[in-house]
């Protein structure tokens, strides 16, 4: 068990790196150094508000250097980062403080009335810092309200308190239904998965971490695509932190421009590339292929992808470009890292939904017994070594989904798989808990929506259930087209070449965009009302 803390490790890549660049953002660039200044005022101002030992710091805001020095500052403190969903409304944002015992919430100004809304709800709350760009936020409804520039620049002692590997983070997820759930990461569990620059080993002592941050001769400078407050983008700028490198973030935090990822990868010599699969990878692409003479990729080393399916022919597309990338497919959650990789560089690739099994990956039943691992066995993925504790509050589904098997701890998220005849990887099939049964057979989404999605012209598909009174549940799929004409026959007739007859959808509804969340990952509540809606089905 690793038990290093991940302030203790940043504060010594700090010291190493100085005044190497820490964080980016369009013009604005802060040190090592800086950075360990600014968070080290925060972390002294979360505990001067009355923050307890391990006391929850809620971070609601857009990408920028505040959420990256609020997660440090948090660790500084020994409190626990919690990550909030920008597009939350009153009642999950309520339910989120409330769930994790939030006692400071540092957020945007853009949602300083919603917070507002809600924390006469919540006593535990000490005290809110706004995150000011435009200024003017009435901060009148806040408890002990303060302006974020103004706290991390002024200049406090080095916050004294108890420091372990034992130290908390809280990553909320979402899912597929219900209220948002917090998988409990402990921070020497995180810091093996990612101390290491996110590959091999990671150090075991402060003393070997020194010397593998001293060893980076070219530090990391890694652009990040998705929101922070999503496991994928903020837990690839832990990787890239913890290397010692540098984290990247695009100009405008509220959308996603790709014109501007790609002249930020070429001005700021990007060495790697954190995306979502394909809502991040095709207009990238197209971007690229209208204007191709205008960007400057040859620095990206590596492009990272995790949480939705990527798709073959845009890596194709990719590697035309920067022939050098390599592309990383990462099968993870928030609930469990490194159930399996694939890998595709101009040697090779592999098929879109396929991953490479991992030392400690294993398929489960339904009783969540190991399944043997030969091929044609389907099942549900697990992984061992470090994962997180449970999700916080709720003993009962950390029970479901956290097992003991073999001596180990496997998390087992809910993902189903089948070992391909090479007994050697695993072909995914999809989240469980969106399976759609049909007549009696169980029919994956993401399986549906990747056919569908290699049809030319496709932009985007995400693919529901809706009530049938024949079926049960009929196959319905909601899609988006680049030209934004539709012609239903063809794509039911480009499924059936390449899926089984019961696997095609029964209704197909077109859309000018398909409803997915800023980190890429399908809407499949919105989605699923918009086809009840478009099929007369609504309330």
């Amino acid at each position: 068990m690793n038990d290093i803390n991940i302030a203790d490790a940043l504060e010594t890549a700090a010291e190493i790196r100085g005044d190497g660049n820490s964080l980016i953002q369009g013009d604005r660039t802060l040190s090592w150094r800086e950075v360990d200044r600014r968070t080290r005022n925060l972390a002294a101002w979360m505990k001067e508000q009355g923050a307890t030992q391990q006391g929850k710091v809620a971070i609601y805001s857009y990408n920028g250097p505040a959420y990256m020095e609020a997660v440090g500052a948090a660790f500084k403190a020994s409190l626990v980062p919690v990550n909030v969903n920008y597009r939350y409304r009153e009642e999950e944002l309520r339910y989120l403080f409330d769930n994790s015992d939030s006692e400071i919430i540092v957020v945007h100004e853009d949602f300083v009335p919603l917070v507002a809304s809600v924390v006469g709800d919540l006593p535990k709350v000490k005290a809110v810092l706004v995150v000011e760009v435009e200024g003017g936020a009435d901060t009148s409804g806040l408890p002990s309200p303060a302006r974020y520039e103004e706290v991390v620049e002024e200049d406090r002692e080095r916050v004294s308190t108890p420091r372990s590997g034992d130290d908390l983070l809280f990553l909320y997820t979402g899912g597929t239904t219900g209220m948002p759930k917090g998988v409990m990461w402990r921070q020497g569990d995180l810091f093996a998965r990612f101390g290491g620059g996110g590959i091999g080993a990671a150090p075991t002592s402060l003393e070997a971490y020194r010397e593998f941050v001293q060893g980076q001769a070219g530090a990391s400078r890694l652009l990040v695509g998705p929101p922070l407050m999503h496991g994928t983008g903020w837990f690839t700028s832990m990787i890239s932190w913890l290397a010692g490198g540098t984290v990247i973030l695009a100009s405008d935090p509220k959308s996603f421009d790709p014109a501007d990822m790609l002249a930020t990868i070429g001005a700021q010599k990007a060495t790697g590339l954190t995306i979502v699969g394909d809502p991040f990878a095709r207009p990238l692409v197209r971007e690229l292929a209208e204007n191709r003479d205008r960007y400057d990729i040859s620095s990206l080393l590596v492009v990272m992808s995790s949480g939705v399916m990527w798709s073959q022919e845009t890596k194709a597309a990719l590697i035309e470009v920067n022939s050098t990338m390599v592309l990383i497919d990462a099968f993870s959650s928030s609930e469990a890292i490194g159930m399996g990789s694939s890998v595709t560089s101009a040697a090779g690739q592999v098929n879109t939904g396929k991953f490479a099994i991992t030392d400690t990956t294993r398929l489960f039943d339904a009783d969540l017994k190991i399944l043997e691992s030969s091929p044609g066995v389907k099942g549900m993925v697990g992984v061992g070594g470090p994962q997180p504790l449970g999700y916080y509050k709720d003993p009962e589904k950390s029970a479901r989904t956290f097992v003991e098997a073999e001596g180990q701890r496997f998390s087992i998220p809910g993902d189903w798989a089948v070992i391909d005849e090479d007994g050697v990887t695993l072909s995914l099939l999809g989240r469980g808990s969106v399976c759609i049964n049909t007549g009696g057979e169980k029919v994956f989404p993401e399986e549906v929506e990747e056919v569908i999605k290699r049809l030319e012209g496709t932009r985007d598909a995400v693919v529901v259930g809706v009530p049938d009174e024949k079926w049960g549940e009929a196959i319905t799929a909601v899609v988006s087209t680049q030209s934004g004409e539709f012609d239903e026959e063809a794509m039911r007739a480009h499924v059936k070449e390449h899926l089984a007859g019961y696997k095609c959808p029964k209704h197909f509804v077109h859309v000018d965009e398909v409803y997915r969340s800023p980190s890429g990952k399908a809407d499949f509540k919105r989605t699923r009302e918009t086809a009840l809606e478009a099929l007369g089905m609504g309330d």
